[in-house]
């Protein structure tokens, strides 16, 4: 029976979808490494918010764990290359709390402008600061957006609606979209210098860490107001501090930290900023959605192979998953088929997809190829860490998809290059099952079965007489005999499924024929 751990807090209703799936789910909470490790030994699927951590160890210590989910966007607590790197696949729930975190961007983009908490706290104290508690207008102000992904497309339009003019940097943000939105895509100088209020919703990365550092503050406005409900790390604390002190940066909110809770942070105590303990995703509403998202996604990855909103791999829907699958096989066998023939180091790969095959998600069908072409030789490769394999190893790869008309309803062409030859193969669907069409350039029309031999030889008469007998002598009957050849006397080549194994000595014996150049037998999984 599949089984998942609950390692924090998860709702009863994301309990019951993982029983009604017919996957045992165990909960218990606050489990420190080694105990978590424990209790991973017998367990397909994990599931974290923010407090478990999925360490190194962790991972690598439970060989049958498949899947982690995270209930929320960040997975700062998971080791993504360790994951990646062991074939575990690592989702989160990226769109279950986007309102809730745009929320409370706005509410403390406000509360800077106004000195909600300062004003509020200080009339508790029973003093009345109004004449020097003095805000500011948003209305007509610029804001500031680095990172404008889900969240940060939820503040903008929730910011247009008072009036803001928004600025956006992003990388990814293509023109169209910012102009859908509304919003100026600048660089992020022109942003700094440009902005009265920042507010982050970036992820953190190397790239993004102190994205506000301390050679930022002096390109900003004096008055700015900084707000961060992204990641901790994103903003410098120390320079934010000191900003803070010297009336540069007017005033700052921040609901996440380095480290969490900022115990002892120099932070602490400053008159104008604004600490909240990361409560961007902590509503009714989206703790309840995140929980019954990530309930929902592992279940179907467990029982279906549906991937939604990896971290570290491609994702399909179930939908997308039934329709790519025949796909799948194919690149399956086109990879092992290459894997398997490959006798030298690979130094270029190239990948090509016509007709249908161009049209649909084709990062699963590279991930698998690759894999499978790999997988031969190497140990350590899985189809969620087949392409950082490779470029580990240096093996340079290239996607092309064809938009021109294919002879072929859809084609899969997968070209290797070695130390010492290029060698190509590609291979079809009819009737949603695999063929393989093309041997190095040599057509050819053949399933791969579970047991096949592959033979590269001369076009001479006298092969076929000579190798049915090595065959027949070892008891090996044939299921099916495909040939091809480039020209009449040429290069040649067989592909030919036997009912069963084909032991080395007999496979001597096929290499001493002597018009055959090449012979190997190949294995493959029932397809």
């Amino acid at each position: 029976m599949l089984k998942v751990l609950i390692a924090d807090k998860l709702s009863e209703e994301a309990v019951r979808i993982f029983t009604d799936n017919g996957i045992e789910a165990i909960v218990k909470n606050g489990l420190d490494e080694s105990a978590l490790i424990k209790e991973l030994q017998d367990c397909d699927g994990l599931v974290v918010r923010s407090a478990t951590k999925a360490t190194k160890k962790v991972i690598e210590s439970c060989p049958k764990l498949k899947i982690i989910g995270r209930a929320g966007i960040g997975v700062d607590n998971v080791d993504l290359e360790a994951a990646t790197s062991n074939g575990k696949v690592v989702m989160n729930t990226p769109f279950g709390n986007s309102i809730t975190t745009a929320e409370h961007a706005i509410t403390l983009i406000l509360s800077t402008a106004r000195q909600i908490p300062y004003a509020s706290q200080t009339t508790h104290e029973g003093k009345w600061e109004k004449s020097s508690i003095k805000g500011i207008e948003v209305n007509g102000k610029y804001l500031g957006i680095i990172g404008c992904g889900n969240i940060g497309a939820i503040v903008a339009q929730r910011a247009l609606g008072l009036q803001f003019k928004v600025l956006a940097f992003d990388p990814f943000l293509q023109d169209k979209k910012a102009e859908e939105l509304g919003v100026e895509k600048v660089s992020l100088d022109d942003l700094f210098k440009r902005s009265d209020f920042i507010t982050l919703h970036t992820p953190l990365t190397d790239k993004t860490k102190n994205i506000i550092g301390k050679d930022s503050f002096p390109k900003m406005k004096k008055g700015v107001r900084i707000i961060n409900c992204a990641r901790g790390g994103l903003v410098d604390e120390d320079a934010l501090k000191a900003n803070l002190d010297s009336g540069h940066v007017a005033s700052a909110a921040l609901d996440v930290f380095v480290n969490e809770p900022p115990a002892g942070s120099s932070l602490l105590g400053t008159k104008n900023l604004i600490l909240t303990p990361h409560l961007g995703a902590s509503t009714t509403e989206a703790q309840e959605k995140v929980s019954l998202q990530i309930a929902e996604q592992i279940s179907d990855y467990l029982k279906t192979g549906a991937i939604m909103n990896a971290v570290n791999t491609f994702s399909l829907t179930a939908k997308e998953y039934s329709s790519v699958k025949p796909y799948l096989s194919l690149c399956s066998l086109l990879g092992g088929f290459a894997g398997q023939l490959t006798e030298n180091a690979v130094t270029s790969v190239q990948v090509e997809f016509e007709g249908h095959a161009a049209s649909i998600n084709t990062q699963p069908l590279l991930q698998t190829i690759i894999y499978s072409l790999l997988k031969p030789t190497m140990d350590n490769v899985n189809v969620i860490n087949s392409l950082l394999v490779a470029k580990n190893k240096s093996i340079a790869i290239a996607e092309v998809k064809h938009q021109k008309q294919s002879e072929y309803q859809t084609l899969i062409k997968l070209t290797v290059t070695t130390n010492k030859q290029t060698r190509s193969v590609s291979g079809t669907l009819f009737a949603e099952k695999p063929r393989v069409v093309e041997i190095k350039g040599i057509e050819i029309d053949a399933e791969l079965s579970r047991h096949n031999l592959y033979i590269s030889n001369q076009d001479k008469p006298g092969f076929i007489k000579d190798l049915s007998k090595i065959l027949a002598d070892n008891n090996i009957n044939i299921a099916t005999f495909n040939l091809g050849r480039k020209n009449s006397g040429g290069e040649a080549i067989a592909l030919i499924s036997t009912d069963s194994a084909i032991e080395p000595s007999v496979l001597e014996s096929i290499k001493k024929i002597p018009l055959v150049i090449q012979a190997k037998y190949l294995s493959f999984n029932a397809q």
